[in-house]
């Protein structure tokens, strides 16, 4: 499986990215500048964190406007996995490919740790390696990680299982402590943690990488044929 690691002007987590796929994985990655006008070769799209354009604005909203994002719409509407990490989960809000938006943390800090998420759906082809009500460590690292919606959004979110993770503990004010969600059609996901940096038990643990090998196996049921 090939993956595409968009890299925008202020991504920091793109080598994390790349390393989880490359070295943890097994699976072939590739970084891809934010000016880029085809990902038609790639089988699965990666937005990584940081702090693209600087966050200026909003943040996400003016990485949402480059000539990549055309494209991620367009695999996304094909089907393909798209996973948009803590600001790649930022500037898919923007693009309209996920619902809701981020903003700042209740307490008005950035904040950097390892907490406890809990797998609210593992029937989605993100989470497919893990139990519903598991418990993984994370790490965070945000100042806008608290996710709102309107009342409406939120009943959509809940009757279409859309919410993927959840935070043990309310730490940063997101409603009904929602860490990640998926689009209703289940290959688009959004999340303020990293799993990318939680792939190994010498840094973080590896809760994160099952999370990674739920997309490959997911993939490989659907296109590879066995003899």
């Amino acid at each position: 499986m090939k993956f595409a690691v968009i890299v925008f002007p202020g991504s920091n987590c793109d080598l994390d990215m790349y390393h989880a796929i490359k070295d943890e994985l097994g699976e072939e990655a590739e970084y891809v500048w934010h000016d880029s006008t085809d990902l038609s070769q790639y089988d699965g799209i990666l937005l990584p964190g940081g702090f693209s354009y600087g966050d200026y604005l909003r943040c996400g909203a003016i990485a949402q406007s480059s000539a990549v994002m055309d494209e991620v719409r367009k695999a996304a509407e094909a089907g393909k996995p798209v996973l948009g990490i803590c600001n790649g989960f930022q500037i898919l809000t923007e693009a309209g490919l996920l619902p809701g938006v981020l903003l700042r943390n209740k307490n008005l800090k950035f904040m950097c740790k390892t907490v406890g998420l809990k797998v609210e759906n593992a029937n989605t082809l993100f989470t497919n390696e893990y139990e519903v009500g598991q418990e993984i460590q994370i790490p965070i690292a945000h100042g806008e990680g608290n996710y709102y919606c309107d009342d409406e959004t939120y009943e959509q979110l809940q009757k279409n299982n859309q919410i993927v993770f959840s935070y043990a503990d309310d730490f940063n004010g997101s409603r009904n402590q929602i860490a990640g969600i998926i689009n209703e059609r289940g290959n688009v996901l959004g999340m303020m943690p990293h799993p990318e940096r939680a792939v190994s038990e010498l840094i973080n643990g590896n809760d994160g990488l099952a999370l990674f090998k739920s997309i490959v196996k997911q993939w490989r049921e659907a296109n590879v044929t066995h003899a």
